[in-house]
């Protein structure tokens, strides 16, 4: 039985104002009968249309009320059903109870029902299982938003496509901005007539303007070296897939022309602004030339950088007017300090002791103390028998100090000076570089990401063989009052030596002039000979170890020591450069287990492969002909597997980050 439709009342105002009328009527009928008769009609004719018109408006009412609610309830089962929205419910086995007809257009029998999420996608699984309230899906071409509601085993799916498309979009049309720089062309052209000059000009710039028309870059050329482009990220992704080939198509005019001249190239990109992207891109710049130029760098918004190229040896273009300007100005920063304090890297070598001696000399001459940071308990064997000899000398070993005493004697205004390394991580007492404002770098690696921060004097040069040559040759523009003794000069020169490999590695004209003239300053030959032999056990363990070496692409020695055994860095470096002298053999790995848990790998090559860009995907760093790092938490056939994924991507891509 139908329920009985309710009769309108009327609002409880009206019945007020009618019981109040009704009284007043009443007393109308006690004085004047003919007009409360009058009164009362009128009465209840205007209590009849009152009523009238609220039965009318309520059942208007309820008929709105009705038709709007079947209306939501229509639009909420197209929503459900009809709707570009997925929708899923899965049970507590990740199978799928329910989905809407627009997720079953992405079954591959019209429905999901009873099928795994994985079904789908196996990031469903792991979203629920991390409890991740939002995440982004691609499926068969479409980019869906998928939000979770766990405790009702509901997923929702967005379709995001067009909005992903125009973000992509976006990111490819970002600017770029490169500046392009000829890394050798004023030494090239200092002796060059106008006719072969302009024939110069001509080629380089025929490459670049084919090079920029190909990948529809804006180029212009600022001065005789200098160029800027302009480009887009979409652009800049291609010239990365292509692997900067620009560079090696401006190498190959040296074989065709007989021209030696390479390119950098230092890219900015990012959200900033224009002016920001212009530093960035100056600044990679710099730190391409710093690594020894012929490769690019990109630098973006986040500080992350990568690079490409450096796979040819640098031409050394230093000049003995940078030196003599170096010297002069390292002589006011000593002048003007409290004190001088000088450190080289962890477990230092020979290059890092003789140039740290060397620099104490030029202290000394300046009527200044100084100090090299010294730690006695992180010697490796190869040193070991350099300092028992500086032991023996007095008068120098008193300026040896340990890292903790260093701190007690550095003021704000001593001056740091950081020998053959650059990195902040890498020197003897990192504390002291936040001790004062005046801090000198000098050495001769290819500059990394790491740097000193602010540094008041920067003297880097990778085209020199060693930080020793280069200290060397600042002490020769240092006041003649300066004394070299037989046993700096001797510590400098087995810097080189060793650097070197006897003079066989990254050798100039000036390596020898720097020799030479540590020759004439009492330096002893055999002595460096002396400090460079080695334990005979020590011999038969690196022997050991290179027994175990394997050839990999027919021109590369890979050796692994023992599970359980360690190395130190000196015995895997040496069993390196042995496996370098073999017959066939390019470049050579050697991976062992460290005294400290971690996985040590020491590179060599003769030039045609750049261990440097492998190593610095590794986290470590060197020369291109010398490099090595450590890895923390892993194991040496891991490290293994690492290494050679990184060579094939070397030989088949070239990209080093």
């Amino acid at each position: 039985m139908e329920d009985k439709q309710k009769k309108p009342t009327l609002s409880s105002h009206l019945w007020v104002t009618y019981a109040v009328s009704v009284i007043l009527l009443g007393f109308v009928w006690y004085f004047q009968w003919t007009a409360g008769l009058v009164l009362t009609v009128i009465l209840a004719g205007v209590l009849y249309y009152s009523i009238y018109n609220e039965r009318k408006k309520q059942h208007e009412t309820e008929n709105y009320i009705a038709t709007l609610s079947h209306r939501v309830k229509r639009v909420g089962e197209e929503a459900l059903l009809e709707m570009p929205i997925g929708i899923i419910l899965y049970d507590e086995e990740y199978k799928i109870e329910w989905a809407n007809p627009y997720m079953n257009e992405f079954a591959e029998d019209d429905t999901l029902v009873g099928k795994s999420l994985n079904a789908l996608s196996d990031d469903f699984s792991s979203m629920i299982k991390e409890n991740d309230e939002e995440m982004w899906l691609k499926l068969d071409g479409y980019h869906f938003r998928v939000t979770l509601k766990k405790d009702d085993r509901l997923l929702y799916l967005s379709d995001r496509t067009v909005q992903s498309e125009i973000q992509t979009r976006y990111n490819y049309e970002k600017t770029v901005i490169a500046i392009i720089f000829l890394d050798n062309y004023e030494e090239i052209t200092q002796n060059m007539d106008d006719t072969l000059k302009s024939q110069l000009n001509s080629k380089v710039t025929s490459v670049l303007n084919n090079w920029s028309n190909d990948y529809g870059i804006y180029l212009k050329r600022t001065s005789q070296d200098r160029f800027i482009g302009v480009l887009t990220k979409e652009t800049l992704d291609q010239l990365e897939k292509a692997k900067f080939d620009i560079l090696d198509e401006v190498r190959e005019l040296n074989a065709e022309h007989n021209i030696p001249i390479t390119l950098s190239i230092g890219i900015g990109l990012g959200d900033n602004l224009l002016p920001e992207l212009g530093e960035m891109a100056q600044s990679s710049l710099d730190l391409a030339l710093g690594r020894g130029g012929d490769q690019v760098v990109i630098k973006d918004d986040l500080g992350k950088v990568r690079f490409y190229g450096g796979r040819t040896n640098p031409m050394e273009k230093r000049t003995r007017v940078r030196a003599r300007v170096i010297s002069h100005a390292l002589k006011d920063l000593v002048q003007g300090s409290d004190n001088v304090i000088i450190m080289g890297h962890k477990s230092p070598d020979m290059d890092s002791i003789g140039a740290a001696i060397g620099i104490l000399n030029i202290v000394k001459a300046n009527n200044v103390e100084g100090y090299i940071v010294f730690d006695p308990d992180d010697v490796d064997t190869g040193v070991y028998r350099l300092v028992e000899e500086l032991k023996e000398e007095e008068e120098l070993w008193q300026h040896f100090i340990d890292p903790e005493e260093s701190e007690a004697l550095v003021t704000s205004r001593s001056l740091v000076v950081v020998v053959d390394t650059h990195k902040p991580s890498m020197v003897a007492n990192e504390r002291l570089l936040n001790k004062t404002e005046y801090k000198v770098i000098i050495d001769h690696h290819r500059r990394a990401e790491e740097f000193v921060e602010n540094p008041t004097l920067v003297y880097m040069e990778p085209y020199a063989s060693s930080t020793a040559e280069l200290v060397t040759e600042l002490l020769e523009y240092q006041p003649h009052n300066l004394k070299l003794k037989m046993l700096e000069a001797t510590a400098l020169l087995a810097g080189i030596i060793v650097d070197t490999k006897s003079f066989t590695l990254r050798t100039g004209s000036r390596t020898f002039d720097a020799a030479s003239y540590l020759r004439s300053k009492g330096a002893d030959t055999v002595l460096v000979q002396r400090f460079m032999k080695e334990d005979l056990d020590v011999y038969v363990k690196r022997s050991k170890l290179i027994e175990r070496a394997e050839i990999h692409r027919n021109m590369i020695a890979i050796s692994k020591g023992k599970s359980g055994e360690d190395y130190s860095g000196v015995l895997i470096a040496q069993a390196a450069d042995t496996l370098l002298t073999m017959s066939g053999i390019n470049a050579s790995f050697v991976i062992s287990e460290r005294s400290d848990g971690r996985i040590g790998i020491s590179a060599r090559s003769l030039g045609d492969i750049n261990v440097q860009v492998i190593m610095e995907k590794m986290n470590g760093g060197g020369h291109l002909t010398n490099a090595a790092t450590q890895i923390e938490d892993t194991t040496i056939e891991d490290a293994e597997a690492f290494l050679k994924d990184i060579i094939e991507e070397y030989f088949t891509g070239g990209e080093t980050e």
